[in-house]
């Protein structure tokens, strides 16, 4: 068994000044520990902030060329590391081997690439009238980062970071925490200057609130679930700092009467469960007329079929474990809950697929003629479990759809791209995807409403870092 008992602080792995104890991390394929990590406390993020707080004194004031060469080391040491990450997230959350490599890991590093490519060209200056205006970084930074798509939130926090001169201490998630401590090797090979980034491990109610309260942090940046959200927006209000926050997501696709049906509806429900439907922005909610709500059903089912669910390791495996047994235990109950409140069950349901009775495996399942109201359309699950809803015209879509206390994002299927686009003025979502598009790391990624505010990726994430200075009178 692996044991990480150090934190990375000030360019160098120390051990923790008061440990909290040790804590296994589970494979979730196995229900089996393959490593442990040390729990932090208050006096390891004191110690943290005052290395970062020491380091932005000098780091601040370095050109943005100087931070855009320090990105591309950071990019070839990363590609250098890759098979380790990979096995990293296979191993902690599950990930297929595959998935883990060619979409786990390969975001991370396009998000580095998206931000060496912006800060080619941002303009951290200009002249408005006599004044000029200049960003600069906030300052001290703090990151909370989550299990689900570890190194694409890591990295999509870090890069704009590191970009805008900021300092940084993160917290990754304790039930995920193996590729960060592996990212932290990264930043040191990188040359990245000590005390710049740093790293500790913790859980949120220790670690998470004492970097949230921490007066000498200007800024949380927070991905996680809504209750993490408002723990940290409460612990930070004292000291007035800048809060950051990517949040839980209920997202409609709405399938207009329009769309290419099949490949709408099947694409849907494939995205769904994308990453044993472990993402913020996964399209659980779909939107189809009334009056195809069978047809629809059986592609749906049709699609949940064809997935292969199993270990991380084992080869032409589409769908991992969920990450633990509280995520397997509360995806049941939404299951459960979904069949006594009267949905259709068209795929799926509730316990193991058939010859995985160990490791958190759930069957991809899929619901039908499910109404408003109901648990398993309001609430978010995170799991692989869709729900088909049934509209009467193209208003009664939109009404549904935003009719969520969340809003991160939202999705549209049109053979008419002008109807598509009119639809997706109308939702209130941060990110609106219209016929499927490729993933975009120059696109802003944020919710609204209770999904959280702030934006990340490319040049908006950088905005996000920098803090507006005016200096009036300036020239003559």
């Amino acid at each position: 068994m692996k044991q990480f008992g150090r934190f990375y602080i000030d360019g160098a792995w120390v051990d923790p000044i008061n440990p909290q104890g040790l804590l296994e991390v589970i494979d979730p394929s196995t229900e089996e520990a393959f490593a442990t990590i040390a729990l932090g406390g208050q006096g390891d993020v004191d110690r943290a902030v005052a290395a970062a707080s020491h380091a932005f004194e000098d780091f601040y004031l370095t050109s943005p060329a100087e931070r855009l060469d320090l990105l591309k080391s950071v990019l070839s040491v990363y590609q250098k590391r890759s098979q380790d990450l990979a096995w990293a997230i296979s191993r902690e959350m599950g990930a297929p081997q595959k998935m883990a490599l060619e979409n786990q890991v390969t975001s991370g590093e396009a998000h580095i690439r998206t931000m060496i490519d912006v800060m080619k060209d941002y303009r951290f200056e200009r002249m408005v009238g006599k004044t000029m205006v200049t960003k600069e970084a906030v300052g001290v930074v703090a990151m909370i980062t989550p299990w689900n798509w570890p190194l694409n939130q890591i990295t999509c926090k870090v890069a704009p970071a590191l970009g805008a001169g900021c300092t940084m201490i993160l917290k990754p998630s304790e039930v995920a925490p193996v590729s960060g401590l592996v990212f932290a090797e990264i930043m040191h090979e990188a040359g990245v200057p000590a005390g710049v980034f740093n790293l500790v491990n913790g859980d949120g109610p220790t670690v998470g609130e004492a970097m949230a309260s921490h007066p000498d942090v200007h800024m949380i940046s927070i991905t996680g679930s809504n209750r993490a959200g408002i723990a940290v927006a409460k612990a930070a209000a004292a000291t007035i700092k800048r809060v950051h926050q990517e949040l839980g997501g209920k997202s409609a696709n709405i399938i207009l009467d329009d769309a290419d049906f099949v490949a709408a509806v099947r694409q849907g429900t494939l995205d769904c469960f994308d990453n044993s439907g472990q993402s913020c922005n996964a399209p659980t909610r779909m939107l189809v007329p009334e009056g195809r709500m069978q047809s629809a059903s059986a592609i749906a089912a049709d699609a949940a079929g064809s997935l292969v669910v199993g270990p991380a390791e084992r080869e032409g495996v589409d769908l991992g474990p969920v990450v633990s047994q509280a995520q397997y235990d509360k995806i049941q109950g939404m299951i459960a809950a979904g069949i006594a409140e009267g949905a259709t069950l068209v795929a799926g349901g509730e316990g193991h697929p058939d010859g995985l009775n160990r490791g958190y495996f759930v069957r991809p399942t899929v619901f039908a003629d499910v109404r408003p109201g109901m648990r398993i359309e309001r609430e978010e699950i995170f799991g692989p479990v869709l729900s088909l809803i049934g509209y009467k015209d193209e208003d009664d879509a939109i009404r549904i759809a935003n009719d969520s206390i969340y809003g991160l994002a939202a999705y549209v299927s049109s053979s008419d791209r002008d109807r598509a686009r009119r639809v997706a003025r109308r939702l209130r979502a941060g990110n609106v995807h219209i016929n499927s598009p490729a993933w975009d790391t120059y696109a802003p990624f944020g919710g609204m409403k209770q999904s959280g505010n702030g934006r990340e990726y490319g040049e908006f994430g950088l905005d996000d870092f920098l803090e507006i200075k005016g200096i009036n009178g300036y020239a003559e």
